[in-house]
């Protein structure tokens, strides 16, 4: 096929409504709170209820599907369903995480691999993730997926994500005699680093957000702890049942603030999905945008 039939077959296609957000300070402010409120709910369930790590495990493993099948097969943007599905990850990657580095116990090796040798087993899995995210020819760029395929790899990337800060952030903390504080502190250095390296130098932005990504995981497990522990360990004292209240009705409030946000200033339309490497048409996993609502797209970024 010629690139004259390619591109008269990108004409035909025309433009798909967002499925994704766009990656603003309100992104990350959401994330951080959903990711935080996944560390508490955890130990709400598990240690505070009692339900332990394999009942909790399969609860928000049912919640994790039923909302992340509901978000797949969604025709647009819907922010309740998208953070729903983050905080569904954020609680089975807790719990995965816990798993694979400790097993039943609560140490970092007693009947699991380990906190280092788990941080880099996921680091390898999510490397894995993107390589074959990257051989299927859809784009990379988080802010411009509209294929189903290309959905499915992203939902897969941002798990195994949110169980790697788990691991990472543990490992940290844990194994390199840190503590919990100092590991706070290095993570957030870091993070002003990569917020740096995005305003001021001509760094890949696909790779500074899912830096950023995986190191918030690990910031809102302290900031989870900063809420529930007790004074005499430096938190609030809070509990993991009022520290969830809490932190569940802030994501209420960022979640209705973007839905407002989007009502007022609508997502502006993608053009419907081409294979980043032919240019060929993909089928697209969205509503198709029409009339006066399409406009001129944010940049691919890769």
């Amino acid at each position: 096929m010629d690139t004259t039939d390619i591109a008269a077959q990108r004409d035909q296609v025309g433009y798909v409504l967002r499925k994704l957000p766009q990656v603003t300070l309100l992104f990350w402010a959401l994330k951080m709170v959903a990711v935080t409120l996944g560390e508490t709910a955890g130990d709400l369930l598990g240690i505070t209820f009692g339900l332990g790590y394999v009942t909790t495990a399969l609860l928000f493993l049912a919640f994790l599907t039923a909302v992340a099948v509901a978000q797949v097969r969604a025709g647009r943007f819907h922010p309740a369903l998208y953070w729903a599905v983050i905080l569904g990850t954020s609680m089975i990657g807790t719990e995965i995480s816990d798993f694979l580095n400790r097993g039943f116990g609560h140490g970092s090796a007693p009947d699991g691999i380990g906190y280092a040798w788990g941080a880099a087993l996921l680091t390898g899995l999510l490397a894995g993730v993107f390589a074959m995210w990257w051989r299927t020819g859809q784009t990379l760029d988080v802010e411009n997926i509209t294929s189903r395929h290309g959905e499915v790899l992203y939902w897969i990337a941002i798990l195994v994500s949110n169980t790697l800060g788990t691991s990472s952030g543990d490992w940290l903390a844990d194994d390199t005699g840190l503590g919990f504080r100092n590991a706070f502190f290095l993570i957030a250095a870091i993070m002003l680093l990569i917020v740096a390296a995005y305003r001021f130098t001509a760094a890949n932005r696909t790779v500074l957000f899912w830096l950023a990504f995986i190191l918030t995981r690990p910031l809102g497990a302290a900031g989870g702890d900063s809420l529930t522990k007790p004074t005499a360990q430096g938190g609030l004292g809070w509990g993991t049942l009022w520290g969830s209240v809490a932190l569940l009705g802030s994501l209420t409030a960022l979640v209705a603030c973007q839905i407002w946000q989007v009502h007022r200033h609508p997502l502006a339309p993608l053009p419907a999905p081409c294979d980043r490497r032919t240019g060929l048409p993909q089928r697209p996993n969205a509503d198709p945008a029409t009339g006066d609502s399409v406009r001129k797209p944010t940049p691919t970024q890769i």
